[in-house]
């Protein structure tokens, strides 16, 4: 694995909304990103992590209609949540490209570590080979709901295991 310098991506989340509010998570300026599902799941049981996706050029509003949770069986319309996700950070915006690239890394990272149950085809994505993914770490701030406050590729791959596993317990000296 190449080494890289750290990449770190800071997002500030904010919810909860219901599937009703979507209609207020549309402007194009502003909402992009990254987002939660919380609902019912028949085995793990209520308000739980379903689902983290990402907007993909549209609206948070858009993408997540595009879902249609709610609409089954199992789900309760009613009690669906939504934490919608933006990067933020220094004074620049960053370019087009380096917020693409920094919303995909921050989501195979939190899909990778969080295993949502409705997301299971993207959970063994994590290219370990990789070194933009493995050099970025995720700090999630503002209502983050079940994520953990800080992910990282470093903690998360087989190269840290290796590197962890190439240390010794120390001993009293």
């Amino acid at each position: 694995m190449i080494a890289m310098m750290e990449r770190i991506i800071h997002i500030e989340w904010q919810g909860p909304y219901s599937l009703n509010q979507l209609d207020t998570l549309k402007d194009l300026c502003k909402d992009r990103g990254l987002y939660q599902i919380y609902g019912h799941h028949p085995v793990y049981g209520s308000n739980v992590l379903l689902y983290i996706g990402q907007t993909y050029g549209l609206t948070f509003g858009e993408r997540i209609e595009e879902h249609n949770f709610g609409g089954g069986s199992q789900e309760d319309r009613a009690h669906i949540e939504v934490y919608v996700g933006r990067l933020k950070g220094g004074a620049t915006t960053p370019s087009s490209d380096d917020w693409r690239n920094e919303i995909n890394w921050a989501e195979k990272l939190l899909l990778y570590v969080h295993g949502p149950a409705y997301n299971p085809e993207h959970m063994l994505e994590l290219n370990e080979e990789d070194a933009r993914v493995c050099s970025a770490r995720v700090f999630n701030w503002g209502c983050i709901r079940a994520l953990r406050p800080e992910v990282s590729g470093r903690r998360w791959t087989k190269a840290a295991t290796d590197e962890a596993n190439a240390y010794k317990v120390y001993e009293m000296p």
